[in-house]
């Protein structure tokens, strides 16, 4: 053999050794609960002993690819056990990690394990997860578990005043939050008139709350994205889960259809102050015969057809319904009112690095009101139907490169509000000049990309669309207001086209392992908005889309955090500062009642700003667990044509917003927790001058806003106690023991004005009297599962 063949086999050899060396495979799978194959979102898999990993996504699915070699890979999420894999990578491998709940062991089994949290290394900023454990060991109104009550507990979220589910975040108004259930948009979260949200916690398996930084997949708001996964079903065992409540039930049911493969839940909840009131109310009584209840249902089906492709059937569907009835002057009210979701989802695995999920979502939400008196009837309604299609990529580029890109469209019918009326043989039954059809659509991509050790990058861009369309009828009016001419619009044509880029940014720096700082920049566009009238107890709050007459509110917002952790990640602070600008917000004109008029008649339109900081510590482990949450924030509008054009404070304007929430394992057997609030009063307008006009009681209010109610603050506890469960039973059980508003404190709900005497003798006296809902509330719930 020459020298030149040994020299060739040399090279050769080393070549083969180099590209071996230099050889990259990917590793990916699912990531499960042990016991019921529930997949786990957010759950991390990192290489041991190095600073490498990723986070499985909405549906368990991770992928990570490395250079080959041995390697131990880690598998670890919030409340479960660890897991550890050695590998050897020669080959792209399929690996199903299945961690075990920590809850599952016995209570003599102490474990705890470092890990690099979230909060810090994370480029995502202002991003609140609640797993459900929080969320139940919380005390609230009724005994009733709310995931959005205990958002309410977190810096930033403000709640929209006493017993109210309804959230405001960084100044933003209840319509500019996107929140969803299963990919399905929620336009009303509501039930009770709002004191208790439609999510039932039974059916819930997961909760996050982005508030700052809203990364590029998310769009059509300006403030918030809530984003609420349903558990898909046990594949392993069927479970009955339930709770006796001071006012409700609820029932789930879930297990497997074809074990390992398919799954159901079916979950229900249902109020009964209808029925323990009805007994105290006589026959003689005025309201003999009203009562109100709620009721909804969560179902779910999932179908694995292979570790590639998975089926989702989800729905939702929940009602209020609500009839005030006085006998004597044949007097009778009913509101009814709710959503309707249905969805479905298929996931799909293009290879070890890409990963699709594509949804199907139709949503309806309808409020009626209905009015009757002897001969005449009135019903108002208004509502919003969507139909919407979209589809989602994920890219695992490599450990420390992670790409999502996608787009959806989305029909939506509009009925912003529609009055009819009936008075003896007479029908009044107007056109449905108001009802308004649309088309909104978007394309996105985003990367997540860690540049180094400490510079981790989130950047996105989104092209957002939007188009009026017909059947539709255009007034041309004078300055007064009188019609003059119309022009006519068929089904597909077009009334009027927005749209336009929203870049999103977000910057993390790492110190180290427990610090490090953050910054955001957002742009936001949203194309529908609900408009409250504040002036009345009419439900005239309605959905409407932005038309040739309304424009999209258009915000900018940017925000700087630092993260520290400190105690082996025991304990985590934070302080965020942010400012938001907000133009084309929209209120009615002054002295709005409803009519059969066009409500986009009635509309004024301004802008609004906002601004704050936000502090926060959190105990995560121990005996003693639990946080604290402080918010010192502004929130203006500005509108030409109120309030003599000058700025005023927003009606969701909090100066200052403090909760501290505790947690305590007694012991095995009982878990103590309080939770105390204090907050700034809301801003309110009241009459500042009272006058007699041809011997009418007159009032001239102040200008918005100026004044504000006393401050709001409470205490509540809970104490939960678990019977040590006997291993020969499936019955497991637990009682709640609450106290809402332990001190009886009577925070203000609004204020009113009442007179007594007569202006013509000198006698009359006004007095302004406060509403208070709830003093000192006791509640106890039975849990049970089995």
């Amino acid at each position: 053999m020459t020298m030149k063949k040994y020299l060739f086999l040399f090279l050769l050899a080393i070549t083969s050794v180099c590209l071996q060396a230099q050889q990259r495979y990917t590793i990916s799978g699912y990531i499960r609960d042990s016991l019921s194959s529930e997949t786990l979102i957010g759950a991390s898999v990192t290489v041991k002993g190095e600073g490498r990993g990723v986070k499985s996504n909405l549906y368990g699915f991770y992928s990570i690819t490395l250079p080959a070699g041995k390697y131990t890979l880690l598998c670890s999420f919030i409340g479960y056990l660890s897991q550890e894999v050695d590998i050897d990578l020669k080959e792209n491998m399929t690996i199903n990690f299945s961690p075990f709940p920590k809850a599952s062991l016995s209570q003599e089994i102490v474990i705890s394990s470092k890990r690099r949290d979230a909060n810090v290394q994370d480029a995502q900023m202002g991003k609140i997860d609640l797993p459900m454990s929080k969320i139940r060991s919380v005390p609230v109104i009724f005994g009733e578990i709310d995931p959005l009550k205990t958002l309410q507990l977190m810096p930033g979220v403000t709640n929209a005043g006493e017993g109210n589910s309804g959230i405001y975040v960084r100044g933003g108004g209840p319509d500019q939050n996107l929140i969803m259930l299963d990919d399905a948009v929620v336009y009303n979260t509501g039930h009770l008139f709002g004191f208790f949200s439609i999510f039932n916690g039974d059916a819930i398996k997961n909760t996050s709350l982005i508030k700052g930084g809203m990364p590029a997949q998310y769009g059509g708001r300006l403030s918030s994205v809530l984003d609420i996964s349903m558990k898909d079903g046990n594949m392993q065992k069927y479970e009955i889960d339930g709770g006796i409540g001071t006012i409700s039930s609820r029932l789930s049911i879930q297990g497997p259809i074809v074990k390992d493969k398919a799954s159901f839940i079916v979950s229900g909840r249902r109020t009964y102050i209808d029925l323990l009131a009805k007994p105290f109310i006589k026959k003689s009584s005025n309201f003999y015969g009203s009562g109100y209840f709620f009721y909804d249902v969560n179902a779910k089906v999932n179908y694995r057809f292979s570790d590639k492709d998975r089926l989702y059937l989800s729905g939702y569907f929940g009602r209020d319904v609500f009839d005030f009835v006085n006998a004597k002057r044949s007097f009778d009210i009913q509101i009814p009112w709710g959503n309707a979701t249905m969805t479905a989802r298929w996931n799909h695995v293009f290879n070890r690095k890409l990963f699709a999920n594509t949804t199907l979502v139709y949503n309806d939400y309808n409020f009626e009101f209905g009015a009757q008196q002897s001969n005449f009837e009135l019903k108002l309604s208004s509502g919003i139907r969507d139909l919407n299609f979209k589809s989602d990529f994920d890219y695992y580029a490599s450990p420390k490169h992670k790409m999502k890109f996608g787009g959806l469209y989305t029909r939506h019918r509009f009925t912003p509000s529609v009055i009819s009326g009936k008075q003896d043989t007479t029908e009044f039954e107007p056109n449905n000049s108001q009802v308004k059809f649309a088309n909104e659509a978007a394309l996105y991509v985003q990367d997540d990309w860690e540049l180094s050790d400490k510079l981790k990058v989130n950047a996105g861009i989104r092209y957002s669309w939007f188009q009026q369309t017909g059947p539709y009828k255009k007034y041309l009016t004078d300055d007064d207001g009188n019609k003059l001419d119309s022009v006519s619009y068929g089904s597909s044509d077009v009334v009027k086209t927005y749209g336009g880029l929203e870049p999103r940014l977000t910057i993390r720096y790492a110190f180290d392992e427990e610090t490090s700082v953050k910054a955001a920049v957002t742009r936001n566009l949203q194309y529908i908005h609900l408009v409250s009238n504040a002036g009345t107890t009419l439900p005239t709050d309605v959905w409407v889309p932005s038309t040739y007459r309304v424009n999209p509110q258009i915000s900018w917002q940017y925000a700087l955090g630092m993260f520290k952790n400190f105690d082996d990640n025991k304990f985590e602070t934070s302080i965020e500062v942010y400012y938001k600008s907000m133009k084309n917000q929209i209120e009615y004109k002054e002295g709005y009642t409803p009519s059969i008029r066009d409500t986009e008649e009635e509309f004024v339109f301004g802008d609004g700003w906002s601004y704050g900081a936000e502090f926060f510590i959190n105990k995560s482990r121990g005996k003693l667990t639990g946080w604290i949450g402080y918010t010192l924030a502004w929130t203006w509008r500005k509108f030409p044509q109120l309030n003599q054009g000058n700025k005023y404070p927003a009606k969701y304007d909090r100066r200052h917003d403090l909760s501290v929430v505790a947690i305590y394992e007694l012991s095995p057997k009982w878990k103590l927790s309080g939770v105390f609030v204090f907050a700034t009063g809301n801003a309110t307008t009241l009459p500042e001058r009272f006058y007699i006009m041809e011997g009418v009681l007159t009032q001239e209010y102040s200008d918005i806003n100026q004044y504000r109610l006393d401050s709001y603050h409470r205490l509540d506890f809970a104490a939960t106690y678990t019977p040590k469960p006997n291993s020969k039973k499936r019955w497991k059980s637990s009682w709640v023991f609450s106290i809402y508003n332990i001190y009886s404190r009577a925070n203000p709900y609004f204020i009113y004005f009442d007179q007594s005497g007569s202006p013509y003798d000198g006698s009359l006296q006004v007095q302004a009297k406060q509403v208070s809902l709830f003093p000192i509330i006791p509640s106890i719930t039975y849990n049970f599962k089995f």
